[in-house]
């Protein structure tokens, strides 16, 4: 699948990770202009109260699936099963965007419940362009794919974001960016999270999320930790500034999985994203009508 395909995207808008127990107010307590997004794995299922009231709100807004087992870096490609059941869902819930992480996560049959990363090597990007042209084409649709977060160095030929606008290219496959994933990476592995988002083509990026971090307690040494637990961090609210500057508008997500707050609080921060989306709105907005003044 090397083409990029013409089906309409998430709206211009900020979104929220949506859990189950966020259903009922996010139907009824949600602004007109929001959508959101779900972990499809918890949804693969034939049918019961949990997917009937994602149906419910896919009635009313849009949707992504952001998929977090499918291991497109490993030694294996993703099990058929996995993309059967996970196609299945697609077709059932026609949702706007579908994504996946840059990461492995099995290995000789063994499932690790986690989101490990890749050595950015030639080897590694093959088995992750193998990975994502073997997804995209079990489900039939583009997908965007999620730069990780990095705990430690790893084995490495060529920049992050040099490797992951490669592996588009090759694919035809779109780029999530996740800034708090970028900043974790600067702070644990002296990674320029500046230069980072620069080397990426705006073109690519289909979806932005933002996040909270937690410092990990057992460590003497700074270690920030991936947890969507807590409130987004000045920092990434800073990296989100340069992404949207860097790239224009663009849809952003933001992720909760832990510590949930009440829904009206998730709504607060979430007021904050968009905000930040309707700035970046307004900037390229100006630079058109002068762009205009300029040509008349």
């Amino acid at each position: 699948m090397s083409k990029r395909n013409n089906r309409p995207g998430l709206p211009l808008h900020a979104g929220l990770g949506l859990k189950p127990e966020h259903f009922s107010d996010a139907e009824k307590h949600s602004p007109k202009n929001i959508w959101f997004e779900v972990h499809p794995e918890n949804y693969m299922i034939g049918g019961g109260p949990r997917l009937r009231g994602l149906l419910s709100i896919r009635e009313r807004f849009p949707l992504s699936l952001h998929g977090v087992g499918a291991s497109l870096g490993g030694p294996e490609l993703t099990d058929n099963a996995h993309i059967s059941a996970l196609k299945r869902l697609v077709d059932l819930l026609q949702p706007q965007s579908v994504s996946e992480h840059a990461v492995w996560s099995r290995a000789n049959g063994v499932y690790y419940a986690d989101l490990l990363p890749l050595p950015r090597t030639r080897d590694a990007m093959q088995r992750l362009v193998d990975g994502v042209n073997h997804f995209q084409e079990g489900i039939g649709r583009q997908i965007l794919l999620e730069n990780p977060s990095n705990y430690l160095p790893v084995i490495s030929e060529m920049d992050e974001a040099d490797f992951l606008v490669s592996i588009a290219k090759q694919t035809g496959c779109g780029l999530l960016v996740d800034v708090n994933n970028i900043y974790i990476s600067s702070q644990n592995c002296d990674i320029d999270a500046t230069e980072y988002i620069r080397a990426i083509p705006a073109d690519l990026v289909g979806e932005i999320h933002i996040a909270g971090f937690d410092v990990d307690p057992n460590l003497e040494q700074r270690l920030l930790i991936d947890s969507h637990a807590a409130d987004v961090a000045p920092e990434v609210w800073r990296l989100l500034d340069l992404a949207l500057a860097q790239f224009g508008p663009k849809p952003v997500l933001l992720e909760r999985d832990d510590n949930l707050p009440e829904y009206p609080v998730l709504l607060e921060e979430r007021a904050l994203a968009e905000k930040a989306i309707q700035h970046s709105k307004a900037i390229l907005q100006n630079a058109t009508n002068n762009d205009d003044r300029r040509c008349a």
